[in-house]
């Protein structure tokens, strides 16, 4: 198939290795998150084995754009039987438990659209193998994008803001994160800083070797189960496909730099502990564990997350994102930078109508909470 210039194909992937070097060449040509990068979609190749197919852009027979797509059966309400098409994606729960953000297509510098858009004709060519193409977490602009290019109806499952610190934006202005933020904010992280030197120097501290970072690791899921529970779409550390994926991630990637543990140390107490992606010189803060506190002046969180961002700071890093959720925290310290949705891109289904107009009546009459996930 032909858009324009470029060509569109659609293979099983019998190769990872050739995938693997066209996957990087093109990285090499692009700006892509780490979400799109090999170090996160060759890890989850690896590790879950989807049966996922690869779709190719090439424009005079060079290759400008990639992305896979997992086709899979999605039952709800008992009797609705969907035909899914995922971006990077399984459709299982307990493998997508991991949660890409910033997904969509991996394009060359400057066609980011035009790759987009010719993989969305390609894919809606196939009329009759999916009733539903699922996007997820996909910045909210690339979404209408997608809708408006496939005409098909956007049903947006999820939904989030994305806060984040510009680290560059602080070296050039000369000041330190501190000096960002709020008053209210500056005055009780201080404030739990001073109360926990009372235990003794407060220090960040890093795993010496991959064993150190695994434990590291480990030692989180206590307490990011107390914090987020332990039930479906709670705490990955109740998933053993989430532990898995990510044991294995930091094995490949510490002593690359792909991953960063933290802990952060007052006296002998470990108050709080930071597992990182790193990709390009920016941190993407994944996920967290916090000393439980019974005095509320004690902001391990706040105190955490403010040490490691002045840490990046000073190390040169670009920007510290938060990512996904509309936590308190993250909008007190960071700043707002774009919107995340999860998207279901619908054909005309009859089925998939009724189940439309269900919804709204429901969330008319009812109201219904937005779907979230543990940070």
């Amino acid at each position: 198939m032909t858009a324009g210039k470029l060509e569109v194909s659609q293979q099983a992937i019998t190769n990872p290795e050739q995938l693997r070097r066209e996957w990087e060449d093109l990285e090499s040509r692009s700006a892509p998150t780490v979400f799109l990068s090999w170090q996160w979609l060759g890890h989850w190749l690896e590790v879950y084995q989807p049966n996922a197919t690869v779709l190719r852009v090439t424009e005079g027979g060079r290759l400008i754009g990639l992305g896979m797509v997992v086709a899979s059966d999605e039952r709800r309400h008992g009797v609705l039987r969907s035909r899914c098409l995922r971006l990077h994606q399984t459709g299982r729960k307990v493998l997508d438990q991991i949660w890409i953000e910033y997904n969509g297509f991996l394009a060359e510098h400057g066609r980011d659209r035009e790759v987009s858009a010719a993989c969305l004709d390609f894919l809606e060519r196939q009329r009759d193998s999916w009733d539903e193409f699922v996007v997820g977490a996909i910045d909210a602009d690339e979404a209408d994008f997608y809708a408006r290019t496939t005409g098909l109806h956007k049903h947006v499952r999820w939904q989030a803001p994305c806060y984040g610190v510009d680290l560059d934006q602080l070296r050039r202005n000369g000041r330190h994160y501190l000096d960002t933020l709020s008053r209210n904010s500056r005055y009780q992280i201080n404030r739990a800083h001073r109360l926990y030197e009372e235990r003794g120097p407060v220090a960040l501290v890093r795993p010496d070797n991959v064993e150190e970072a695994l434990a590291m690791f480990d030692s989180i899921g206590p307490r990011h189960l107390e914090r987020w529970g332990g039930g479906p779409d709670q705490s990955g550390f109740a998933n053993p496909d989430f532990v898995r994926f990510h044991r294995s991630l930091i094995r490949s990637q510490w002593a690359e730099g792909g991953v960063d543990l933290v802990s952060v140390r007052a006296g002998d107490d470990v108050i709080a502990s930071f597992y990182n992606l790193l990709h390009k010189q920016v941190v993407y803060f994944y996920l967290g564990g916090m000393m439980s506190e019974t005095d509320n002046k004690l902001k391990p969180g706040l105190l955490g997350h403010s040490l490691c961002i002045e840490d990046y700071r000073q190390h040169g890093f670009h920007y510290y994102d938060f990512m996904g959720g509309d936590e308190r925290y993250k909008a007190n310290l960071g700043q707002c930078h774009r919107q995340l949705v999860q998207i279901a891109l619908q054909r005309p289904r009859f089925k998939l109508k009724l189940e439309s107009a269900l919804r709204e009546a429901k969330h008319h009459w009812l109201g219904e909470p937005g779907a979230g996930y543990g940070r």
